[in-house]
């Protein structure tokens, strides 16, 4: 027996039958990889093709994968996270902006309340002065004491 007899005999001996799929479904099978609804290996192994041909498949059938042409996926463009990014910063600006308006309010309230009482409220009222000034001993709400001009001895 020559060579050529021995592989002819080799490939009928052989438990793998020689299968074609149709264009159509070829092209049915690239469409719904390319929409994510089944995979490549999925695909392999519900049809017990190799993914080489799978991938054969997607360059001969795709619209937006041809060989040769390499696709990359960035999932977020620079200009997007740059546009994100002034967003972003407009955002805090209107908030910081709206604490300043807050902030300038409440002092004007302050300076009137103390012209008004005769009172120096920015000097006397600090919640827990102790503890703000990182001193130790007795933190009890002497600043209310304070304010309303009473002394507890």
């Amino acid at each position: 027996m020559n060579k050529r007899q021995k592989l002819n005999q080799l490939r009928e001996e052989s438990s793998r039958q020689l299968r074609r799929f149709s264009e159509p479904l070829k092209r049915q099978i690239v469409s719904d990889i390319e929409t994510k609804v089944t995979t490549i290996a999925e695909v392999s192994r519900e049809y017990s093709v190799t993914r080489n041909s799978i991938y054969k498949w997607i360059y001969s059938y795709s619209k937006n994968r041809k060989k040769g042409v390499r696709t990359v996926i960035e999932e977020e463009s620079v200009s997007t996270k740059l546009e994100a990014l002034k967003a972003k910063i407009k955002e805090l600006e209107s908030v910081i902006g709206q604490k300043q308006m807050k902030i300038d309010f409440q002092e004007k309230m302050i300076e009137f309340a103390e012209k008004e009482y005769s009172v120096d409220i920015k000097k006397n009222l600090v919640p827990n002065a102790a503890l703000v000034l990182g001193r130790k001993g007795r933190t009890e709400n002497k600043n209310v004491r304070v304010v309303f001009n009473v002394r507890h001895q």
